[in-house]
């Protein structure tokens, strides 16, 4: 695992993210209340700034995941996918519920994102593991 698995990793969570969003668009609008344009699609989706900080925070991610997974001798495919796993579920998605939670936003979007947060973990450590 070195610098060109955190950017391969990173990469796979950011398509992950692509296809999730895709597959659960409508819900994720209506949950999120995104400001939609004419057509009814989200009025900022030609603009490049979320989905470069949607990138740079997913090989960021997959950076401090391979530290941990090195610190913790986590060097197997299975052990890695769990952890990933873990991390999605029991790390990222209490801070974006209680940030929801605060926030009034529908639990749906905690669902919907949180989902995201932890299938990509997971497939950020799969990719981890297999590089």
């Amino acid at each position: 695992m070195g610098f060109l698995s955190v950017i391969v990793a990173g990469i796979a969570g950011f398509i992950f993210g692509a296809l999730w969003y895709t597959a659960l668009s409508k819900p994720w609008i209506v949950a999120s209340g995104v400001a939609l344009d004419d057509s009814g699609k989200p009025a900022n989706r030609s603009n490049p700034v979320p989905y470069i900080i949607s990138l740079v925070g997913a090989i960021v991610v997959a950076g401090m995941m391979r530290h941990v997974f090195v610190l913790s001798n986590i060097d197997a495919v299975g052990s890695g996918i769990v952890a990933g796993f873990g991390i999605g579920l029991f790390l990222i998605c209490p801070w974006i519920a209680t940030f929801y939670a605060f926030g009034g936003r529908p639990f749906r979007l905690t669902l919907i994102d949180g989902g995201y947060a932890t299938g990509g973990c997971t497939i950020i450590a799969a990719v981890l593991m297999l590089m």
